[in-house]
């Protein structure tokens, strides 16, 4: 099992930035592969970016590439995604995941462990 608790959501304008940060704890030895993805209300959830826990290799959705920026610390057990340039639409519920498996890390299917989410909202 591993558990995953996301945190630094909160309210920012337009053009500013923010961290959002996820903890993992538990068997984090099995974890592959880490990703952030959003939920707004009424719509699907998307993948954001992701990393491969060995070899670093990340993922961004085209969406967010030059704005966000993912990094990953498996000696911690952390991941952080550092939003800038924020817009409105990017406000979501933004989920920290993480997989024991191999597969596509942009594919939420791929993923075994949730967190419980942290709001992120950007004003106009």
């Amino acid at each position: 099992q591993v558990q995953l608790v996301e945190s630094g959501g909160g309210l920012v304008q337009a053009g500013g930035s923010l961290r959002v940060s996820c903890a993992a704890s538990g068997r984090t030895f099995s974890i592959t592969a880490m990703g952030w993805f959003r939920q707004a209300p009424g719509k699907e959830r998307e993948s954001v970016a992701a990393v491969t826990w060995r070899g670093g290799r990340i993922y961004y959705a085209d969406s967010v590439k030059g704005r966000f920026t993912m990094s990953r610390d498996n000696v911690k057990n952390t991941v952080d995604l550092q939003m800038n340039s924020l817009e409105p639409e990017d406000t979501a519920v933004y989920y920290c995941a993480a997989s024991e498996r191999v597969g596509p890390i942009q594919a939420g299917e791929t993923y075994d462990y949730w967190g419980q989410g942290t709001q992120v909202t950007v004003s106009s």
